[in-house]
């Protein structure tokens, strides 16, 4: 039988099948290459890809330089809810084998230092000396081939700790425990969304190469440069770019879903105002935070319990409301008409830094109006830093340009 490869597009990899001779033969680069990029799977009987679809250019390039023939695709695709049960069904059936291996170390190792343990109390047993007689010598063996059993039970001991954390992120993954959670779910569908409005991107750029091509032009790429492809290229990868925009719709409608069943998220910018303190899970914890700004998916906000700490974070994080802030207790920018602040500019003409003087002309509740000498004013948007609580303007680049000043409360 001719040595190939093919596609199986249930797993989504690619797999090398070899006659055992073949393999013999190959050099040790190219089992090296094999080994660094397949895995050998028994029940396949061939040697399938680490990575799988799309990210399959490697493993086809070293079968290609295999000199294996490419045999086409096999399967039908998975869903993307398939393929999660199906993530999930294996995750438990290796959370089980984790589990029988913790509980074998653990019995390896309390058989291995059992005879140590047995010894607990015969003081004799430890104290005694080495005796340069055959009964002394003998003695001597036995108790050091004890100790060093008792030594490797401590290895086997760390062996049944490690099966057993693996043995909890398998549980965790086969318990879908991610998909409880409203924040990753939506992580994921905005992940996949911008997929989606890049592959989309990619097949109006792939149709435009095409048009070019059957008036007889060449075509050239958003930065103006030609392209060197035929009608056959643009139509393979439009057709590979539609089979993954398929798969982030279907990413998409998963997560939607388990939103849904979820409860939905039930808050949005039209509930949510500044001022108002909430209760939200971020990355750093459960933590009592107060709206300073919103946006059309996060809000920016300031931990009410440690001054100081603040970030943003997306609707979704957000695990209850707690009060209603008030509008009038706002925090407003501090810096009012007449003030001036001097930083260093830079000079096109003479080519270094000169001090400039800046004054405020004009002042609102959300900017303020800088003007220096005779130059023409310009306006720039205070804005809160969270982590030192000042209030800045930036006016130029760098540190230097930047106007400090503390906040107040109107």
């Amino acid at each position: 039988m001719a040595n190939y490869y093919i596609h199986n597009k249930e797993t989504g990899k690619i797999e090398l099948h070899f006659d055992k001779d073949d393999y013999l033969a190959l050099t040790n680069d190219q089992k090296r290459a094999i080994k660094s990029n397949f895995l050998f799977s028994r029940g396949t009987g061939a040697w399938v890809s680490r990575c799988k679809y799309p990210n399959l250019y490697r493993p086809i390039k070293v079968a290609e330089a295999l000199g294996l023939v490419n045999e086409g695709e096999i399967g039908e695709r998975l869903t993307f809810a398939e393929q999660q049960e199906r993530k999930e069904e294996r995750a438990e059936r290796r959370a089980e084998r984790y589990d029988a291996k913790a509980e074998k170390a653990m019995e390896r190792g309390e058989n291995l230092q059992k005879p140590i343990n047995d010894m607990h109390g015969d003081i004799a047993f430890f104290t005694q000396p080495n005796i340069n007689t055959s009964a002394g010598r003998a003695f001597t063996n036995r108790r050091n081939r004890m100790f060093a059993a008792w030594e490797r039970g401590f290895d086997e001991f760390k062996k049944s700790e490690y099966y057993a954390e693996c043995a909890e992120k398998a549980r965790r993954t086969a318990s879908g425990k991610d998909r409880h959670d409203k924040a990753f779910c939506q992580r994921r569908i905005d992940e996949a969304e911008a997929s989606i409005r890049g592959f989309n991107r990619e097949i109006a750029e792939q149709n435009e190469y095409k048009a070019c091509i059957e008036r007889g032009e060449t075509p050239k790429n958003k930065y103006g440069w030609e392209v060197e492809t035929t009608i056959e290229h643009c139509n393979n990868a439009i057709e590979r770019y539609y089979d993954l925009l398929e798969f982030e719709i279907e990413k998409v409608v998963y997560y939607k879903e388990c939103i849904e069943q979820l409860g939905g998220i039930a808050f949005n910018k039209d509930n949510i105002n500044k001022g108002d303190i909430l209760r939200i899970k971020h990355w750093y914890g459960i933590q009592t935070v107060k709206v300073v700004n919103k946006g059309k998916k996060n809000i920016t906000f300031i931990d009410v319990e440690k001054s100081g700490n603040g970030g943003q974070c997306p609707y979704s994080e957000i695990i209850e409301f707690v009060a209603k802030g008030d509008p009038d207790k706002e925090e407003k920018h501090p810096f009012k008409v007449g003030e001036s602040f001097t930083c260093p500019v830079w000079d096109r003409k003479e080519r270094l830094f000169k001090n400039k003087t800046f004054i405020i002309i004009k002042a609102t509740d959300k900017s303020v109006t800088l003007q220096t000498g005779e130059d023409k004013p310009f306006t720039r948007k205070p804005s809160l830093n969270l982590y030192n609580r000042q209030w800045m303007v930036k006016i130029g680049d760098g540190y230097r340009g930047t106007w400090y000043k503390g906040g107040e409360t109107a």
